[in-house]
């Protein structure tokens, strides 16, 4: 953010970069249009330095690492650099789930072949108006930022995992929530869904039903829809479509864009095309071997492996935390699918069929849980999930303590201060 509440200012962006890649011995990887790094990498972690979608979200990776105390201390490093550099020149960064200052910024997409396409994909919703609500946000990429985590996952535990972290959604949106936008405290959710990504539903969100095979598993990913991919040194977009109909056809129509304009493009489905498969599942398989758990926000940045920390921890104590739900009859007894709590748990009125106390007491023992998950891998890693038993305890997640706060009277800039503070 620009603390003149003024657009950031991209040079300065440019600037951090070519510092930083300098201090930490980072090499270059990927540059935009205008010859400005967008892209870095340690080659010896394994730690990525990028940008999101855009040059207002900087984007801190993690080369692979069975510790989290050591990723912790990279990042203290990488973070610390960059907030001293960016006061420095009157900008800060925080750790929000929407930048809480985009309505000053440019929000344009890093000028490159990728993001141009994405961007035009989600902006052409309009032609497809007659087969879903969306909302009239497309470029919502650009604002808002997510904390992810990979986790291994064997093939014989593949089913068990994702059925288990799917269900998991509801009660994690509890704690983690933290992108508040109108009646949503987890607005993330909801402007993926009801954006051109959720044109088919399996493309996003949670699971509708528990996966009972590898085979099953490998029936869903074939419902999923591609939109994109790469010919001639060109993105190409077009209609998405599902990969069991995608390979069935001879031809597919698409458009590219050439420097000026767009210019249709037909070409012929190749397997190679699945690479450009982008999946928005909350808990998604990756091609590195690993779930990716990504339906949490941005978090303070003083509490930033939180939900590494809680994930890691559940991971590996998944047996008891797959009993433990499926013994929740208070929570998934009623009569909605895990999607529909899921869409209650992130709003800011909680469900009626739920107190407070007990949600408390629920989320409290998913801690514990994790916690002797994390006690288990016997690396002192529990420390990190300290500030949830806080979170659970008021069943306060960071947009619920910033809604509150500012019903309160509080400012947005000290929520933007308390959750930029390391």
């Amino acid at each position: 953010m620009n603390k003149e509440k003024k657009p950031v200012d991209f040079k300065v962006i440019h600037e951090l970069t070519d510092v930083f890649i300098r201090k930490f011995s980072f090499e270059a990887e990927k540059y935009d249009d205008d010859g400005n790094i967008s892209s870095a990498k340690d080659r010896k972690t394994g730690d990525i330095l990028s940008f999101d979608c855009s040059y207002n979200t900087v984007e801190f990776s993690f080369g692979k690492e069975s510790d989290l105390h050591v990723i912790y201390d990279r990042f203290k490093k990488y973070f610390t650099f960059t907030s001293d550099f960016l006061k420095e020149n009157n900008h800060a960064i925080t750790g929000m789930g929407i930048n809480p200052y985009h309505e000053y910024n440019r929000n344009v997409p890093v000028p490159n072949g990728r993001y141009r396409m994405l961007l035009h994909h989600l902006k052409s919703y309009e032609k497809y108006r007659d087969l879903k609500h969306f909302h009239d946000i497309p470029n919502f990429g650009l604002l808002t930022c997510a904390s992810q985590t990979h986790v291994d996952v064997s093939k014989n535990e593949l089913t068990e995992a994702i059925n288990t972290f799917n269900k998991l959604e509801p009660l994690k949106a509890l704690l983690f929530s933290n992108s508040p936008m109108g009646e949503y405290l987890c607005a993330r959710d909801h402007l993926w869904r009801e954006s051109l990504h959720g044109l088919n539903p399996h493309n996003v969100d949670i699971f509708d039903k528990e996966i009972e095979s590898v085979d099953e598993l490998v029936s869903y990913i074939r419902s999923m829809s591609l939109y994109c991919l790469e010919r001639d040194g060109h993105y190409i977009n077009f209609a998405p479509t599902p990969l069991d109909i995608y390979f069935t056809s001879d031809l597919i129509q698409g458009e590219f864009y050439n420097g000026k304009g767009y210019e249709k493009y037909t070409f012929t489905p190749e397997i190679g095309d699945l690479d450009y498969l982008r999946s928005f599942k909350f808990v998604d398989l990756t091609h590195r071997g690993t779930l990716e758990l990504r339906s949490v926000c941005e978090q303070p940045v003083g509490e930033i492996l939180t939900s590494q920390a809680f994930h890691a921890g559940l991971k590996k104590n998944l047996g008891t935390l797959s009993v433990y739900l499926d013994d929740l009859h208070q929570i998934y007894g009623q009569a909605y699918t895990v999607g529909e709590l899921r869409r209650m748990f992130v709003r800011k009125d909680l469900p009626d069929f739920v107190s407070k106390e007990e949600l408390s007491a629920i989320l409290t023992d998913l801690i514990d849980i994790a916690k002797e998950g994390l006690d288990r891998r016997g690396r002192d890693e529990a420390i990190f999930l300290e500030p949830l038993y806080r979170r659970a305890k008021k069943v306060l997640s960071p947009a619920r303590e910033t809604v509150e706060g500012r019903f309160q009277g509080r400012s947005l800039e000290y929520y933007i201060d308390k959750f930029g503070e390391l």
